[in-house]
């Protein structure tokens, strides 16, 4: 193993803002284990998804495209999986990280949530493969996993009673241990997480892991106490009208009875610091079979989460029009490893599309054959302790809703081409309100702003976005959309999500 091909563990939660670390300044939040990793390491304060839901934003942080390049706009719906064809992966035509480090001499594992196609199989370059049987978590305990890859493993299945952050972990760690052997070649380790989650049924009521204790009578003065807010009452109307028709599956009234519930709040809470225990326990694996100082480790979570915030529970997309707040695309960063210059902060604005390029860069690996149309920026000089030319903003979008973000604006523009759904854009002036309570659009003296900032929007999705599954201009996405409704009024009662 050489300097520039270390091993590389990439660790990922479900639904965390970066609000929900300790490091990044929840004194309510017990997680000595990433707090100590981010001061050894480096830690991004300004690192946001690209969706703030679960497949998309996996989907550009194995890619480095964004969901109107790889197609996937939504979280693909389970339920679903029957229409799949068989051995179908969401971002099976695009070069992918574990492809490329396969490509390059790396052995590859995933252990965890994968969420972007069917999880019978090993896809994408996995020798390795450990998956839960479903991309949603209804319970953190009985869950089937299943195996393909590794010896002993083919085409596996077990039903595991306890916690699946405790399998996944294990599994982590005899993968970790297994690999003292092989003769110095480096390997990659994906460890998607299924926690903290934070919807119903899984956080329901007091939780039942080791940790609850440190919770179960704490104010929780870390979130605020807000009102629900009217657009988390209109997406509910209209996903039980429109997308639900009777079928089973999640029950979205709980996006309408979770803020303010505290019990949920410190179930959420005692998850996190599980997770942050396990991490500690990866680290210590890594540690004690001699590869701490030629590994990279990367912690961060698909997207962030409003925990009530702004009066609504979840992800980007939990009011109706999807919105762009922090809360919901804020999502924890922290590199530390070989080659890393530790214990700093940076306030560069990056995006967890921008992952693809930076890793592949600091291992050598970013190559002309895999830049071409690809919106991922490379910040690798960083983690090297050096600064970057850099433009400090990041483009997020959610169906309906494209926004840009830099340290003075946050900007949401809006679809215009629906006739009986009208939607209005929305801009905060950072400055002035960095909490994002006061929208300004149409006021006096921001029609400037507006424009060069709708102007920013257009020219990057013009660049980027892919005509099949542009949704603003009648392509369509993978597998399922969250709002049928909108597309159908614009495009046609015919049009549809095509594989």
């Amino acid at each position: 193993m050489t300097a520039k091909h270390p091993n590389v563990v990439l660790i990922m939660t479900d639904n965390q803002p970066a609000d929900a670390v300790g490091c990044y300044g929840n004194d309510e939040l017990h997680t000595p284990n990433l707090d100590a990793l981010a001061a050894a390491g480096l830690r991004f304060d300004n690192a946001y998804c690209p969706n703030a839901m679960c497949s998309p934003s996996r989907a550009s942080l194995w890619t480095g495209r964004m969901p109107c390049q790889h197609g996937v706009a939504t979280w693909l719906d389970d339920r679903l999986m029957h229409t799949w064809p068989k051995d179908w992966s969401a971002v099976g035509e695009f070069p992918t990280l574990p492809e490329i480090l396969k490509e390059a001499g790396y052995a590859t594992a995933m252990i965890g949530k994968y969420h972007l196609g069917r999880p019978d199989r090993p896809q994408n370059g996995i020798d390795h493969w450990i998956a839960m049987a479903r991309g949603h978590t209804f319970s953190f305990y009985g869950n089937e996993m299943l195996f393909g890859g590794g010896s002993g493993s083919e085409g596996g299945a077990t039903v595991f009673d306890g916690h699946s952050v405790d399998f996944f972990t294990d599994r982590a760690v005899d993968y970790i241990e297994s690999r003292r052997n092989a003769a110095g070649r480096p390997f990659l380790l994906m460890l998607p997480y299924n926690g903290p989650y934070g919807h119903w049924p899984s956080i329901k009521g007091p939780a039942e892991n080791e940790f609850w204790a440190l919770y179960r009578d704490a104010p929780m003065t870390s979130v605020p106490r807000e009102g629900l807010c009217k657009q988390a009452v209109e997406i509910y109307n209209l996903t039980t009208t429109h997308l639900l028709k009777g079928q089973k599956g999640p029950d979205f009234s709980s996006l309408l009875q979770l803020p303010n519930d505290l019990t949920s709040l410190r179930n959420y809470y005692s998850q996190v610091t599980l997770i942050d225990d396990r991490v500690g326990r990866v680290m210590d694996a890594l540690d004690a079979n001699g590869f701490g100082d030629d590994t990279l480790v990367i912690f961060t979570a698909d997207h962030g989460f409003s925990l009530g915030h702004h009066g609504f529970w979840g992800h980007g997309q939990a009011t109706w029009p999807s919105n762009g707040f922090r809360i919901a695309y804020n999502i924890p960063l922290i590199v530390w490893g070989a080659g890393v210059a530790g214990g700093r902060v940076s306030g560069r604005y990056v995006s967890g599309v921008d992952v693809f390029a930076t890793l592949l860069d600091r291992l050598g690996l970013w190559e002309d054959r895999f830049r071409a149309g690809v919106p991922s920026r490379s910040f690798a000089p960083i983690l090297a302790g050096g600064d970057i030319d850099w433009t400090d903003e990041v483009f997020l979008e959610q169906e309906e809703t494209r926004a840009i973000r830099t340290p003075e604006w946050s900007y949401f523009k809006r679809f215009s081409g629906s006739r009986v759904y009208p939607l209005e854009n929305e801009l905060y002036d950072l400055s002035r309100d960095p909490d994002e309570r006061t929208d300004v659009a149409g006021q006096a003296g921001y029609g400037p702003v507006e424009r060069e900032l709708g102007a920013r929007i257009d020219a990057f999705f013009n660049e980027f976005a892919d005509p099949e599954r542009d949704l603003w201009n009648g392509g369509a996405p993978k597998s399922n959309t969250s709002r049928p409704w909108l597309w159908k009024d614009a495009w046609g009662e015919e049009w549809q999500p095509v594989i």
